[in-house]
């Protein structure tokens, strides 16, 4: 199991903002690469932080991990961290550093300051039925994206000299003060194209047509959000690749109605059925199961099919399929069945005589609820 984010951190989930990056540069420090050479350990430490960081310093983030832990984000083949590389944590994390490490370059792998430059990211929707947001599902999924133009080459940017960064100094009241910028030339990335085929664009990349699998976990709702790592547009020369965002869209089911972890279903069943007893075949998302309609069910009775359910994103069980129990009553009546109804207007067996068993409506609806 995979360890809690505030644990890693090391503080309480009602930490601030300011409490969580105080606590990720404390980590950050001590488990940097440049203190503990050779060392695997701090290595993963260090990773394992900037994961943390990642989600806990994103508000949109942490809120879905707040609610679906380490689901929300793992099922498309890996979260931010879980496949992020020095990289991608210093390009996205280096100021939180500060000049502890030589005033923001971080040897081997900074590049003396140059910037690490990040392809876009790709987004796409996935539509799934009720049935494979509860069992889970792999999708494969057709994605143009745009990737290094075989042929093209990269050369050393000579306005920065590879280092990504241009530093100015001025003369002021104060003395001599040294200020340095991202290189406008090449965009902090130290580099800029030699050469290049003729379909690609102006930074050397082509799009391409490629099939990505993503692997959708059981229980994810609509709207939510999975990210696989790499497979969005590549960056030019030695940048990294962006990310593919894969955004949930679930389709409505044809009878059943989804609400959190529980499903609902309406049972219609005749006024006969409803006096004498019957069974009925009614739809789950594991298949059709036929259930017992006691002899004298009350309309509006709810039947609760335990474990029926969605399955809990956090892994917690499943939630229950809840049967709502409709009497039908017949609009038009023949001559004969009119004289049997109103032989029986009278007779005690069709006087209403509600017991404690018998809740009533508001009473239902918070059993539904509980």
């Amino acid at each position: 199991m995979k360890e809690d984010y505030y644990d890693i951190l090391g503080v309480s989930k009602g930490a601030t903002d300011s409490e969580i990056k105080k606590a990720y540069r404390k980590m950050a420090l001590k488990y940097h690469p440049d203190k503990n050479p050779d060392d695997k350990e701090a290595e993963e430490k260090f990773k394992k932080a900037a994961e943390a960081y990642e989600v806990l310093s994103n508000p949109d983030k942490k809120a879905r991990y707040d609610q679906f832990g380490h689901q929300a984000f793992d099922g498309a083949g890996g979260f931010g961290g879980g496949g992020m590389n020095m990289d991608d944590i210093f390009s996205q994390f280096g100021d939180i550093f500060g000049g502890a490490f030589g005033g923001g370059g971080f040897s081997g792998f900074g590049g003396g300051g140059r910037r690490v430059v990040k392809g876009s990211n790709l987004r796409i929707r996935v539509k799934l039925n009720l049935e494979e947001v509860a069992n889970g599902v792999e999708k494969k999924i057709k994605v143009k994206r745009k990737v290094q133009a075989p042929g093209t080459t990269y050369k050393t940017c000579t306005t920065c000299n590879g280092t990504g960064q241009v530093t100015r100094v001025t003369n002021t009241i104060l003395g001599r003060m040294q200020t340095a910028t991202t290189c406008q030339t090449c965009g902090g990335a130290g580099q800029i194209i030699d050469k290049k085929p003729s379909d690609a664009d102006a930074q050397g990349l082509k799009v391409t047509e490629e099939t990505v699998s993503v692997k959708i976990p059981a229980g994810v709702v609509d709207g939510m959000q999975l990210k696989v790592t790499s497979k969005g547009n590549d960056a030019p020369g030695n940048g990294i690749s962006g990310d593919l965002l894969v955004v949930i869209s679930e389709e409505e089911h044809p009878t059943l109605k989804r609400e959190g972890d529980n499903l609902h279903y309406d049972m219609y069943v005749s006024l006969p059925d409803a006096v004498l007893g019957t069974s009925k075949e009614i739809d789950t998302v594991s298949g059709k199961v036929r259930i017992k309609i006691d002899a004298g069910v009350q309309s509006g009775k709810i039947l609760r099919l335990r474990g029926k359910g969605i399955p809990s994103i956090n892994g917690y069980g499943k939630g229950d399929l809840l049967v709502h129990v409709n009497v039908w009553t017949p609009k038009t009546l023949s001559k004969k069945q009119k004289e049997f109804f109103e032989n029986m207007r009278d007779d005690e067996h069709f006087e209403p005589k509600p017991e404690s068993s018998d809740k009533s409506f508001f009473e239902k609806v918070k059993d539904m609820f509980s």
